[in-house]
Parts: C-alpha cells; sequence; structure tokens
C-alpha cells in the first residue's frame, strides 16, 4: 500500500463515520447541547469539514470549496468566510444553526471529494515537502496532512458519541 493510499483509506473512514453520526438528524438534534458550553453535532460536523478544507485547500494552492462553492452563503453563518471554528467561544458554537443534516452532509461530500482527488495525486516523496515553516521544526505535508486527520477523527468521534445520547425515536 502506497501512504496516499492510506490516507484515502482513513479520510474515508473519517467521512464515513461522519455521515452515520449526523444523517437524518432534525436541526434541533444537530443543536442540542448536553451541557451549557457543550459542543453540538452541527458544530463538531462542521467545523471538523472547515479545518479539512481549509487545510487542504492550503497545502493544495487552491481555493477552499468553502468559498468556491458558495458554501459560506448557503450556511449563512454570522462569522467571517475564513472562520474555522477554531478558538470559538460556547456563544459562537451556539450560533452554528444548520437546516438540515443534508446541508452538513452535502458540504462534507464536496470537502472529501476534493481531498480524495488532492491525496490521489500525491507521492510517497511528496510528503516530505515542507509546507509550514511558522514551527520548530518545520511542518512536512504528511505531518499536515495526519494533524488533519487527528483533528477530524477526534471530533467525529465526538459527534457520533453525541448522537448516541439522542433519544431513539
Amino acid at each position: 500500500m502506497r501512504s496516499n493510499e492510506l490516507l484515502l483509506y482513513a479520510y474515508g473512514q473519517i467521512h464515513e463515520t461522519l455521515h452515520r453520526a449526523v444523517e437524518r438528524l432534525p436541526a434541533d438534534e444537530l443543536t442540542r447541547r448536553v451541557g451549557p458550553a457543550a459542543n453540538t453535532i452541527a458544530w463538531l460536523a462542521w467545523h471538523l469539514v472547515r479545518v479539512q478544507d481549509d487545510h487542504v485547500a492550503e497545502v493544495a494552492r487552491s481555493e477552499q470549496v468553502w468559498t468556491a462553492d458558495d458554501w459560506v452563503g448557503r450556511f449563512g453563518l454570522p462569522f467571517p468566510a475564513r472562520a474555522t471554528g477554531y478558538g470559538f467561544s460556547s456563544e459562537q458554537v451556539e450560533q452554528v444553526r444548520v437546516p438540515s443534516a443534508d446541508l452538513l452532509l452535502e458540504y462534507a461530500d464536496a470537502v472529501h471529494d476534493r481531498t480524495a482527488e488532492y491525496l490521489r495525486g500525491l507521492s510517497d516523496d511528496d510528503l516530505d515537502t515542507v509546507v509550514d515553516t511558522r514551527w520548530d521544526p518545520p511542518v512536512t505535508l504528511g505531518v499536515r496532512l495526519v494533524s488533519v486527520l487527528s483533528d477530524d477523527l477526534q471530533h467525529v468521534g465526538q459527534a457520533a458519541f453525541l448522537r448516541g445520547l439522542l433519544p431513539r425515536g
């Protein structure tokens, strides 16, 4: 197995788990909080996809799906277009409201397709390319892609856990 095939598989696992965590949930369940400052399924899903979109677009040197395909307009959230949810306050998390699970998953599908397209074109040598010199040591493409995987895995697991807490109807 080549490295890009392993990355494709891992990002695919995130995508599949996200679908199971979000699909068919009504808007009120997407934004239900288990505690006063807890994250919601809507925020977790939106944030993990936004981070993937932002970071993969940066290393691919392409425009984010969020702006290129006007997902920013379709969501209509009260944040700047560049917002990914990183560092959001509890009040900002509360403002991530979406009309449907379908909207979240359609955006997730578009980002996953773009990510998969990018990953399919990578060679093992590409993963050693330095993509961020603001850190010590500088960040390679491989490290950046695994960092996004780590963040996304944590958030998709949290979303799946929250879905499991919802009453079964």
